[in-house]
């Protein structure tokens, strides 16, 4: 399931950004770095007592100064009334109320959604009253905090998290499936051309996380749930820059799926956002299949397809010898050859090698003597499937460097496979 959002709101200089900041800074990191591949700073996994969630901050969602503030505000609340399980308002305890506090509080309570009241900039006991004027907005309780200093964030952080669901894993037989990729690469398009096929059966699965559109397909016997972009089938509100937030909503439905469709529009080419997204992919230990779609469009397929998959393997060279294919959603070309491909992507990524096999192949990896030491590689246990994970035991684990480490990786697969899909590795200790 994927984990609670937390979206941080408020007024420009409030403070928003540097609590989000204090707020991920407890969080642990699950996953190892992709050089070149950085999650937008906007949106980050956090975790506090041992309930994970993800932190977003809207401040950096603002448009261009001069657009109205109003106007950026009220983006703020419809995204945070659409996407978040709990959000924060923030005030400026120093500055006191503002007309804007009191537009954006009215949305956000008239939304039904648990929000948390927060007056920034309080940093003693002595300081308490800068919280008073804020109870004419009809709350009842204020919070008090420092985002700089620290002042009572442990206090926030309980409330917060007494604010999150609890979250129960989805119980599913089938492979999960996440169609993302950027704006108007065609995933709506993608997902309909998929659902209109005769031979699908479609049933609505009850229950689906909020705004997400999932559907059960049946393809010749098999069942795959697709997990379509939030809201990808609802119009955009007036004023409501969608493409703003599409990340958010692309991290959840990637964080849900087994293997990700990621999906690239053939016509223009490979740019920036693409690898970000692949690299949330990876970031997640989800499988990927790149899909470059409108190749109705293309002029010179074999000279286009050539040059498009050597520079996916070169951007995306973090998951090697993914499949990619080629696809029209208008004309609904090559669509079904998704599933084999899906079905392909799962049993690697659930694949569980021998220890016997698996310590053999260890023989023959060696790592560089570190600080006059010789660093023994003593045995290797794969510890975990969906993503792979392994376990290699040392007796100089500050000796065995991410350089080797993509070295043991790239052995990995070459003996045992695991294509499109990541694999981790931790190095212990004996």
């Amino acid at each position: 399931m994927a984990k609670p959002v937390v979206v941080i709101v408020g007024r420009p200089n409030v403070g928003k950004s540097t609590l989000f900041n204090r707020m991920v800074g407890h969080s642990v990191a699950i996953v190892e770095d992709v050089p070149g591949v950085t999650r937008d700073l906007n949106y980050r996994d956090a975790e506090w007592e041992g309930k994970g969630f993800v932190a977003v901050d809207t401040g950096g969602f603002y448009p261009k100064h001069d657009d109205n503030i109003f106007t950026q505000i009220k983006e703020q609340a419809i995204f945070a009334i659409d996407e978040a399980d709990a959000i924060v308002h923030m005030f400026d305890g120093k500055e006191g109320l503002n007309p804007f506090d009191s537009d954006l509080a009215e949305i956000l309570r008239s939304s039904g959604k648990p929000v948390l009241w927060v007056v920034n900039k309080v940093d003693s006991d002595k300081r308490q009253d800068r919280a008073y004027d804020f109870y004419s907005l009809g709350l009842d309780e204020v919070m008090t905090v420092s985002a700089t200093t620290g002042y009572n964030f442990d206090e926030f952080m309980d409330s917060l998290a007494a604010l999150l669901p609890e979250s129960e894993p989805e119980e599913t037989d089938y492979p999960k499936v996440a169609i993302v990729g950027r704006p108007n690469v065609g995933k709506s398009t993608m997902v309909n051309s998929l659902l209109g096929k005769k031979r699908l059966l479609v049933s609505p699965v009850p229950g689906t996380t909020r705004d997400a559109i999932d559907t059960v397909c049946t393809y010749y016997g098999r069942k795959y749930l697709l997990i379509d972009t939030a809201g990808i089938r609802r119009k955009d509100r007036k004023g409501y820059s969608i493409e703003r937030f599409a990340m958010v909503r692309t991290l959840r439905a990637i964080e849900r799926a087994d293997v990700a469709v990621v999906l690239m529009d053939a016509s223009a080419g490979l740019v920036t956002e693409d690898q970000k997204i692949a690299g949330l992919v990876h970031d997640y230990g989800k499988s990927a299949l790149f899909v470059l779609n409108k190749w109705d469009l293309v002029d010179d397929p074999e000279k286009r397809y050539k040059k498009l998959t050597e520079k996916i393997a070169r951007e995306m060279w973090f998951l090697p010898d993914s499949s990619v294919l080629t696809t029209s959603g208008v004309e609904k070309k090559r669509i079904t050859k998704l599933y084999p491909h899906i079905d392909e992507l799962m049993k690697e990524r659930r694949k569980r090698i021998p220890t016997a096999e698996l310590n053999k192949f260890l023989s023959f990896i060696s790592i560089p003597p570190y600080k006059g030491r010789n660093v023994k590689l003593f045995y290797i246990t794969q510890y975990r499937t969906e993503p792979p994970g392994f376990a290699i035991f040392t007796n100089r684990p500050d000796g065995v460097k991410d350089n080797h480490v993509r070295h043991i990786v790239s052995r990995l697969r070459e003996s045992f496979g695991f294509k499109g899909t990541p694999v981790r590795i931790r190095i212990r200790g004996r």
